[in-house]
This record gives structure tokens, sequence and C-alpha cells, in this order.
């Protein structure tokens, strides 16, 4: 008998009782910040955990085990899986799976497709040759949380840089995802994680494509997204979702696009529940849509409710989508819709203060909040205030930030400061800006 089996009998304890408490011990642990994000458990994970070769549990899991039973993983029963193997398995390409129309099979393309930024590429990724073909793929709990780890990997290097260089390998991880759900082998409840992870690579793609300047492949991925959230009754997805679209509506000029969206997002809000932080990002979204369209009542009406909801403070509900709404950015967020109604004192007011308090890691959100704060001094006529901007926006392009929608402000910027050349420094940073732009 294992270990940690003899301890939960010991206390007779059911397996779906120590599965709870774990589950609830989680959101302890992860609301006080001991571990980065809260595990999933289940009974069939934890009957695993009790047999023979117990396989090794990711880092957060291990951590809320070890303080469940006040031990170390290791006086358990669990070993580290060796990584080494006398016979590592010949990898080989998969073919891409590409969707087809509803209701039909996966199909496998054709060899002599076009590879280009517009169709998906002849090869999927690597996997082993057994995998590949075997008639019997069955999928385990650790490839789709692998896999899950790697979204959230991919949303998190998108909020530090930006996402012109994401949108090439989510895609690909998202074919991975097609495939495994519609070849391989599972139960209900692994099917339903597989969904959501292809839920939330389709999305985080859209919003990748959208801020890469890809706007009609974003819209694509936005309605599979929403149109998969509808289908499997996921309305957490849903509301990411049309907060994404509302988002890019506004970029778009779609300003009464982007409050319908919104709004629709908060109906599927109500339907689970949403912690105040997810009011808060749905109403300041709707707010930038009324700006947009000049709707300067209702854009008031909206941005205090954005703020009367985020000083409700965060929860363990919060989604890992919210993270980013702090301070500095819901600051820079209503700046901008300052800006777009015209009232620039009061917008270079704002963005300066999310400029100073924004988070220097994440140069895409920053360089985002300079863009604005260079267009709202230039609009007061500020033009030293709108050349510092400017260089510190070039300051993070050159460290590697990579996002079209910092670049495409770049140009904008520089039609603006072109009729100010003669002050100073303004023709020195007119030239760096076109070596960016050009």
């Amino acid at each position: 008998m294992t270990e940690i089996k003899r301890l939960r009998e010991s206390l007779n304890r059911t397996q779906e009782a120590v599965v709870d408490d774990l589950t609830n011990l989680a959101a302890c642990l992860a609301s006080e910040g001991r571990i980065k994000k809260r595990p999933t458990f289940s009974v069939r994970q934890y009957s695993k955990w009790e047999g023979e070769n117990p396989p090794w549990p990711h880092p957060d899991a291990r951590t809320v085990l070890s303080v469940y039973w006040q031990r170390p993983v290791g006086e358990l029963g669990f070993r580290p899986q060796s990584t080494s193997s006398p016979d590592p398995p010949v990898l080989m390409p998969v073919p891409l799976i590409s969707r087809g129309t509803a209701g039909e099979p996966l199909s496998t393309a054709s060899e002599s497709s076009p590879v280009n930024d517009h169709a998906p590429p002849p090869w999927l990724a690597q996997t082993t040759t057994d995998a590949a073909s075997s008639t019997d793929w069955r999928i385990g709990e650790a490839e789709v949380e692998l896999l899950r780890d790697a979204a959230d990997d991919m949303d998190a290097i998108d909020q530090q840089f930006g996402g012109n260089r994401l949108w090439r390998p989510t895609r690909a991880h998202l074919y991975w995802v097609h495939h495994m759900i519609d070849r391989g082998i599972y139960d209900d409840a692994l099917g339903q994680r597989l969904h959501a992870v292809a839920g939330k690579f389709t999305t985080s793609l859209g919003w990748f494509c959208y801020d890469a300047g890809l706007q009609a492949q974003a819209r694509q991925y936005f309605s599979e997204a929403l149109n998969a959230a509808m289908l499997t009754g996921d309305d957490v997805l849903a509301c990411r979702t049309l907060s994404n679209m509302a988002r890019q509506a506004v970029d778009l000029n779609k300003g009464r696009e982007a409050v319908r969206f919104a709004r629709l997002a908060y109906v599927h809000a109500s339907e689970w529940r949403a912690p105040t932080r997810v009011l808060a990002l749905l109403a300041i979204r709707e707010a930038q849509g009324h700006a947009r369209v000049g709707d300067a009542l209702h854009c008031e009406a909206a941005i205090k409710r954005a703020w009367k909801e985020w000083e409700s403070g965060t929860g363990d509900r919060d989604p890992d989508w919210t993270t980013f709404l702090n301070l500095a950015e819901l600051t820079c967020l209503e700046g901008m819709c300052r800006l777009d109604l015209g009232q620039t004192a009061r917008a270079q007011k704002l963005l300066a203060k999310s400029e100073a308090t924004q988070d220097v890691a994440h140069s895409r959100n920053r360089g985002m909040c300079l863009g604005r704060l260079s267009a709202a001094a230039l609009g007061n006529g500020d033009i030293d205030h709108s050349v510092d901007a400017t260089k510190e926006a070039l300051r993070l392009i050159e460290g590697g930030m990579s996002s079209n929608r910092a670049v495409e402000q770049m140009k904008m910027i520089h039609d603006g400061l072109a009729r100010h050349h003669r002050a100073a420094g303004v023709r020195d940073l007119l030239e760096q800006i076109r070596t960016y732009v050009a």
C-alpha cells in the first residue's frame, strides 16, 4: 500500500473528500501567492497517485499535496520520472490537420499546399511514430496540462513583448489540439478540458493576430472561439472573446460594434456570476466603444462603473486573462477614452500617471501607453513631453517589444510631429521613427 493511500485511510477519508480538500486548499494557496496558479484535482487523477508507480505531479500540485499531508511528496511515494530512455522514440513530422466544414471530419493537408501567412503550413508538429500511427492513441491528463501551461505561457509572453512573434507558434499548437480532439481517445471529462484548451488557444490566437496587425485573421479566430463557446456552453470563454472583440472593434473605428460586444459579454458574465474584475474589464471596454463614437455621457457612466467594480478588489475566482488590469492599466484605458473624446489635457494627465506606474517588465502595455501619451501631449501643444514619450517608446521597440499596434502608433505620431519639425530634437526623432515604420 502506498503511503499516500495509507494516510488517507488512516483518517477514514474517501478519495472524493480528499480531492475536495485539495481543491479548497489550492484556492487558498493561490490567493496567498504560494503557488503560481490553482491546479485542478480529480478523483481519477488521485486514484492514479495512490496506485503503483504514480505519475509525478506538476509543481503547484506537489506544493498543495505537501502542505495538505504535511510532508515532502517524496515521502508520499512520488518519484520524478526519468527523462532518459535506452530507446528514444523516432520523431517524424505529422501531416497538418485542417478544419473542414461543419460536420465533416478533419482532413490531411496536401503536401503541395502553399506555405504562407494566410494558409496553414503543411505540417503540424512532431510526435512519436507510435502516437501518430496508433489506432488507440490515448490522451493523458499530463498532455492536456502541458498544453494548458503552454497557452498560459503564450499569454504571459504577449503581455511582456507583444503578439507579433506569437501567432504562428500558437496556431501550430491549436492545430495539434484539434488533432488530439479528433484522433485521440479520452473520456468525457478530459474531452471537456481539451475543448477548453482549444478555446483558450483560439481566442489567444485571435488576440495575437490583432496585435500583429492581421485584423481579418483576428476576426476569424475570434468568431471561431465565440462559436466554440456557444456550442460548449463556455460562458467564461465567451466573455474573454467578446472583450477581445470589443477592443479590436475600437481600433477598427467600429465603436458601436464594440459597445454591442461588451454588453453581450455582460450577459455571459451573469451566467457564471463573473467576479468584479471581469465586470470592470467589460465596463472599460464598453467605455472605449462609447468614446470612439464621441458619446461622452455613456462613456462617463461606463468609466465610473469600471472603477467601482475594480475597487472591489481581486479574488481567487479572477481568471488569468484579467490579471493585466492593474491600477496603471485601468488608468491608461481611461486616458485612452479621454483622448478619443478630445479631452487631451485630462488624457495627458492620466496617461502620464499610468506610464509612471507601469510594470517595466510588460513592455507592450507600457509602449502602448507611451504612444497614447505622446499623442495626448501633441494634442495639447506640449511638444517636449511628446518627444520624450516617443523616445521612450522607441527604446522599448529597440529592446525587443514586438507589437504592430505600437509601431502603428509611431506612424501617427510621426505625422503629428512632422508639423513641428523645427522644434528642438524633432527632426532627428522623425528620422529615428522612420527606421522602424518605413
